[in-house]
């Protein structure tokens, strides 16, 4: 089982503690087996191999499973890594394989469609499929905020090829919640869950974290307090959303 984060022990889990808090009623039960694409250097793998599931990252950078698998080392669990990606991934992990797949920051650099077709081939009847996604609407307002009105401008009509001229290392497209459930849908999943996540952790200043008594904990109970709230949804950074 996943234990509810203590958000004063660790600054770093303010961006997660809502996804994770969704995630801890899959991952209550007993072990499963879990697949993280582009899982990366293991920050949701190693610690889900920590609650004693059998899990498997697959990414294309050598060198990130190379540093997942000094982490898993550290802590003391196993988790395969495998180089490759979601257009591979029915030859590394086969079909009907996985109970739980995390897709978290791919649909924004690759064919979302495509991708979630392999996904539900991967994933075993009645399985789960958690999603996370950057979300258009507070992209645009960060830019427009930074002083970038032009990026905000051509973010907000949609042309994100533009708005990514000079920036490579951005994601490729970003979602509003309509349009991510849209998907989802059309590849055959059904929707049980959508969160906003980071509403406000992007717009509170480190300093406050760092020096604050108490800020961090404040900080996680607000973003839980917010997270199932449709309203709040133009606002987050990201979505998190659950479908099986």
């Amino acid at each position: 089982m996943v234990s509810r984060e203590r958000p004063g022990e660790r600054p770093g889990s303010v961006r997660t503690a809502v996804v994770w808090d969704a995630l801890g009623p899959v991952l209550s039960a007993a072990p499963c087996d879990v697949v993280d694409i582009g899982g990366g250097t293991g920050g949701f793998a190693v610690r889900v191999a920590q609650a004693g599931h059998r899990v498997t990252v697959v990414d294309p950078s050598p060198d990130a499973l190379a540093a997942l698998a000094r982490r898993a080392r550290e802590v003391g669990v196993e988790v395969a890594g495998h180089q490759g990606d979601v257009s591979g991934l029915l030859d590394v992990v086969g079909t009907d394989s996985a109970d739980l797949v995390l897709c978290h920051g791919l649909l924004e650099v690759v064919d979302a469609g495509e991708a979630l077709a392999t996904i539900r081939k991967v994933l075993r009847p009645g399985g789960t499929v958690s999603i996370l996604v950057a979300q258009r609407h507070a992209a645009v307002v960060a830019r427009a905020m930074a002083g970038h009105l032009h990026q905000a401008l051509a973010l907000l009509d949609g042309d994100e090829q533009a708005e990514r001229a000079g920036r490579a290392s951005r994601p490729a497209r970003r979602f509003t919640a309509a349009e991510l459930g849209a998907l989802v849908e059309q590849a055959g999943f059904a929707v049980s869950a959508v969160h906003a996540v980071r509403v406000f952790t992007d717009l509170v200043p480190g300093s406050l974290l760092d020096h604050e008594p108490g800020a961090v904990a404040a900080l996680v109970d607000l973003e839980r307090a917010v997270a199932e709230l449709p309203e709040y949804l133009p606002l987050a950074t990201q979505i998190h959303l659950l479908a099986t």
